[in-house]
């Protein structure tokens, strides 16, 4: 790449033009530009949103789930945890709490419980739209009929981190499933109308740099409304349990890189950057993210939604929303008063039916 300055990167980012793998891979593997990339990242991301952060409060419902993903905690095998199951009218009332400490959105996430099914979900979801917020759903792959069903009941927004995007790796990782299916999941929840969100854990054994630019590329071709980016961390009742955890830096890296490739999309501070490293948030802030996503499940559950160790203790439980008011603060940030939509689409030139 020539002339790799902070300008250039900027310049590039916000009229849209695509980055081809040599110059992803280059960014990504070259030692001494991670401040140039990290500068770039967040000058891209105060252009578009200016200081504003978007809060969305995550209610994590149910760590019940059907699958066996050999990284994550709540996998089917693992009966060391403890298990559990909001019924509606708990995660009701802890919808309620969000929207009353302030927050614009409220995540509704879980395994992929089929007690919860779409139908019984969507009930939910309507009760919590006629408050004025905005719902964003993350409970995994389900038909597009489900989707559809879910977003007439009026949920706006989807997360749906495609993990990785490295077909082999794919297989290792998640057996009850397919890289295949897990794409075509994604298309049609763009092409139902939900903002969409991709991402991947940066650090999984077996991955490599080539796999990380499949990831970015992968991403510039969806043009996904959100994506979430973090390192792995290895959960101790799983078969990964003694794999090295993933690069903090890497994943700060690759975070600055999807923030270039998709300068309007919404990229949260993800809680596995806080856990794998003191501060970790507060980095990702600074190098193109623009959402942090507390959790404010209570306490007694959140414990137990152990995807990776330390999840549960990495927000607050008294007042989420006004901690990370008074911490946004010192950052020189504040927070967004709206629902945050993204503003990809207005920096959409990559272009893909499905």
């Amino acid at each position: 790449m020539k002339n790799v300055d902070v300008a250039y990167l900027v310049d590039k980012s916000l009229a849209g033009r695509p980055w081809s793998r040599e110059e992803l891979m280059f960014l990504l593997k070259e030692e001494g530009l991670e401040e140039v990339l990290f500068l770039a990242a967040d000058r891209v991301r105060e252009s578009v949103f200016g200081p504003v952060v978007h809060l969305r409060a995550i209610i994590e419902f149910s760590n019940i789930c059907k699958n066996n993903c050999l990284y994550c905690g709540l996998r089917r095998d693992n009966t060391r945890l403890v298990r559990y199951r909001m019924q509606e009218e708990e995660l009701l009332a802890a919808a309620r709490r969000a929207v009353e400490l302030g927050f614009r959105t409220v995540v509704l996430q879980s395994g992929e419980d089929p007690w919860w099914s779409p139908r019984r979900l969507a009930g939910v979801i309507k009760e919590i739209k006629s408050w004025g917020v905005a719902v964003t759903l993350s409970v995994g792959e389900l038909e597009y009929r489900d989707y559809l069903l879910l977003k007439e009941a009026g949920a706006d927004r989807y997360l749906l981190r495609h993990e990785t995007a490295d077909p082999l790796l794919f297989a290792q990782m998640k057996p009850d499933t397919t890289m295949e299916k897990r794409q075509r999941c994604l298309w049609w929840l763009k092409e139902l109308g939900y903002e969409t969100g991709a991402g991947c854990i940066v650090g999984l054994p077996g991955q490599t740099l080539e796999s990380l630019v499949e990831d970015l590329l992968f991403m510039q071709e969806l043009q996904p409304e959100m994506a979430g980016i973090g390192p792995f961390i290895p959960h101790p009742d799983t078969p990964l349990a003694q794999a090295p955890p993933g690069s903090p830096l890497l994943a700060l890296k690759v975070l600055a890189l999807t923030r270039l490739i998709l300068p309007g999309a919404n990229l949260p501070a993800t809680t596995a950057t806080a856990v794998a490293s003191r501060g970790g948030r507060e980095a990702a802030l600074l190098c193109g993210a623009n959402v942090v996503m507390p959790d404010i499940t209570p306490l007694s559950l959140r414990v137990h939604y152990e995807i990776y160790p330390g999840k549960g203790q990495a927000d607050p439980e008294k007042d989420p929303y006004r901690y990370w008011q008074e911490k946004l603060k010192s950052l020189g940030r504040v927070v967004g008063q709206d629902v945050g939509a993204s503003r990809q689409p207005l920096f959409t030139s990559i272009k893909k039916g499905r």
